[in-house]
């Protein structure tokens, strides 16, 4: 850096005047000290964000809710299963209904007849030793078998089955089907016997669509397969659970988690039920960190990468408050709470709204509250601020000092050569 003559002499007369580069110094220090509030912050300061929650001029906007961590609201944190897709389990005791027959679905039906029924052929028959009987030639009775063509269900549910006419089989299982097309032939046929199966299973089937490996439609069985097991069937997803979310569309009404949640959580992988629509969607849930964390990210937005993620641990990963800048004391986790939540904490909704913004204030300085963030499970898309300590910004005018005073040393040192 030059310096012009003159100030080359000026500031080389104040250094060989120790009281006068003393007294410099001082009036420049109390007035660095003075206007400090220009001083660059990277995030605000505990005292700040206080000051800030309280004023209702700043809080106008979106009235939210400061919140000092303690056991108690930790407990109903830890306490929250998130998201709740169990709630679209309508039926969670009902015996199995994969097997009824559903708008257009193909069915099989097989007539057996003794003698020359109404369905007999020459080249289709079944004979059977016997010492005699009705329809028997010799003691051997002769029993005939002719399959149906392939027979669709309308979409009204009914098909039409040969002298029984058009009958609804809608929601009816098979041997249902069955029992009523043998009580219509009596009479018109000797002792028939009918076997109905399901060909192509359209009604008791869901779709299953996104990351896996064999999208498509995918038929259930009285199994009663959950959503972890049709995602199984379709193949599998492409990638890991936790950064999986499962999307299910039923009745109208859509539910969605991640596919961890369903493996760690058995009570949430409910049944999956015929006309159900699974959309498997890769979404890694992240949470945001700002402020003075301990480690330098080239993106502040980190992602999980486990099924589950306390508080604790998201800031081990961002390596905690900076020994440098950090004030320990002050580090907030910002999130919107859902009415649940909120109905727990004591919180109140606005009008028409279903969640409501709430800063929970964490002190590291008390080993209690250490021991709470372990207990404390984040979110997708929550955000964690790191307060600056209040002695920050005398750190930078003291570093801003030393700057000048190396500049003025400098400079004498030009003057006296």
């Amino acid at each position: 850096m030059a310096f012009p003559n003159s100030c080359k002499k000026s500031l080389f007369y104040i250094m060989g005047n120790s009281k006068s580069f003393s007294r410099t110094i001082t009036g420049i220090s109390l007035l660095l000290l003075a206007g400090c509030s220009w001083v660059p912050r990277s995030t605000p300061t505990q005292k700040q964000v206080r000051s800030y929650s309280k004023s209702k001029k700043n809080k106008a906007a979106l009235d939210y809710k400061f919140l000092s961590m303690n056991p108690q609201i930790a407990d109903i944190l830890a306490s929250e299963i998130q998201p709740l897709i169990s709630t679209l389990n309508r039926h969670n005791f009902r015996s199995s209904r994969n097997d009824h027959i559903g708008a257009g679905d193909v069915l099989t039906i097989s007539i057996f007849e003794l003698g020359n029924g109404l369905f007999s052929s020459s080249d289709r028959s079944i004979t059977a030793t016997s010492t005699g009987g009705d329809g028997s030639v010799g003691g051997t009775p002769r029993i005939s078998m002719q399959n149906l063509p392939p027979t669709q269900v309308e979409g009204d549910g009914t098909i039409m089955v040969p002298y029984v006419g058009r009958m609804n089989v809608m929601g009816k299982t098979p041997s249902q089907v069955a029992t009523l097309i043998q009580k219509s032939l009596k009479g018109k046929s000797q002792d028939p016997q009918v076997m109905v199966r399901i060909q192509n299973d359209i009604g008791n089937t869901v779709i299953v669509s996104g990351e896996v490996a064999k999208p498509g439609r995918v038929v259930l069985s009285l199994a009663d397969e959950h959503l972890s097991d049709v995602v199984a069937i379709a193949g599998g997803t492409k990638y890991p659970p936790q950064d999986t979310q499962i999307e299910l569309v039923r009745h109208n009404k859509i539910g969605a988690t991640d596919l961890a949640t369903l493996e760690n959580h058995p009570e949430q992988d409910i049944r999956a039920d015929p006309g159900d629509r699974i959309r498997v969607i890769y979404q890694p849930r992240t949470f945001t960190a700002f402020g003075a964390i301990g480690q330098t990210q080239q993106r502040n937005e980190i992602k999980f990468g486990t099924a589950t993620l306390t508080l604790a641990g998201a800031l081990s990963r961002i390596g905690g408050p900076s020994d440098n800048t950090a004030d320990a004391n002050g580090v907030y986790l910002l999130r919107y709470e859902d009415e649940v939540v909120c109905r727990r904490l004591g919180i109140p909704l606005k009008p028409g709204y279903h969640t409501a913004p709430v800063v929970y204030e964490i002190d590291l300085m008390n080993p209690t509250q250490y021991f709470l963030a372990q207990k404390i499970p984040v979110k997708d898309h929550d955000t964690i601020l790191i307060t600056n300590a209040a002695t920050d910004s005398f750190y930078k005018i003291n570093m801003l000092i030393g700057t000048l005073m190396g500049e003025g040393m400098t400079a004498g040192l030009y003057a006296v050569r």
